[in-house]
């Protein structure tokens, strides 16, 4: 089985990059973020001429999470469960992460995927990001109330969480700022210590890998990003994955990829063969540095 998650940022303007994608890499399930559709406007007949079942989860043009499954789509769950809200709060208010369309959840060939769109937070120490820090909670709590460690689960999405140093271009330049924040991080590593596996870090642990760079300025281009898109999975899984990769060959071109690379995760056995495009990026990195001036004496 091959699990992927992808923030398309826009599904209806990716819709030519993700069906190119899912032509390319033939993920069984793929976890889809920023769809910034409404329900009705979801192109289920597009996937489904793909082979793909759709569930999707939106509120129109904001926010957004979608399942797009091949091995079958059961016991589908929004918003944590939660009921459908009488009314939308403030969007700087606590709950109000809690009423987007930030998560779906189903079970996908036996294995319950949980797919998440994680509040950016904004500037550390606003209410944007207390509501990030209580969104996180609420999901912490969801696992530990309805799940358990010993199902076969993988949690996907951008979670907006780069957990470690190695996970930036620049710790120094990114420290004090949201995404790298102590309590972020502790957000993350709660849900680690319930018992999911950072499956990506389990089959890569080099730094200068990313998942998301900025448009501006050629930041992807000099590999300036951060990892924030992630695939963790629970010990029954874990012990069954083979391999995980980024594919950075999809943030490049036309039409205008998302500012997101897709991830993905094999189980049990590899899925279709390509290149994600890391070896060349990594030369051209390392050459690069290696000109740079050196800043002593």
């Amino acid at each position: 089985m091959r699990i992927a998650t992808w923030n398309v940022n826009s599904l209806k303007a990716r819709i030519e990059k993700v069906t190119w994608w899912l032509e390319r890499t033939r993920p069984d399930v793929l976890l889809m973020q920023e769809t910034k559709l409404g329900d009705g406007a979801a192109p289920h007949d597009v996937f489904r001429n793909f082979g793909y079942e759709l569930a999707h989860h939106g509120e129109g043009r904001w926010n957004g999470v979608a399942i797009a499954s091949r091995i079958g789509i059961s016991d589908v769950v929004v918003r944590f469960g939660d009921p459908e809200p009488v009314f939308f709060p403030d969007p700087a208010s606590l709950d109000a992460p809690l009423v987007e369309a930030r998560m779906i959840s189903a079970v996908c060939g036996g294995v319950r995927v949980v797919n998440v769109y994680a509040p950016n937070g904004r500037t550390v120490g606003s209410p944007f990001y207390a509501s990030k820090l209580g969104w996180f909670a609420r999901l912490s709590r969801w696992l530990e109330e309805t799940r358990s460690p010993s199902e076969p689960i993988a949690l996907g999405g951008d979670l907006n969480v780069a957990p470690e140093d190695r996970d930036v271009f620049d710790p120094s330049a990114c420290h004090g700022g949201t995404h790298v924040s102590a309590d972020e991080r502790a957000a993350f590593a709660r849900l680690l210590d319930w018992g999911l596996v950072d499956a990506y870090r389990k089959h890569h642990p080099e730094p200068d890998r990313y998942s998301w760079w900025d448009y501006r300025a050629g930041e992807f281009y000099k590999n300036r990003g951060m990892r924030i898109d992630h695939l963790l999975v629970t010990a029954p899984l874990a012990a069954r994955t083979v391999g995980a990769e980024i594919d950075r060959e999809a943030r490049k071109g036309k039409p205008i990829p998302s500012d997101h690379a897709p991830m993905t995760l094999d189980i049990d056995a590899s899925g279709e063969p390509y290149d994600a495009g890391w070896a060349g990026a990594e030369s051209r990195i390392a050459a690069r540095r290696a000109a740079k001036p050196s800043s002593g004496p």
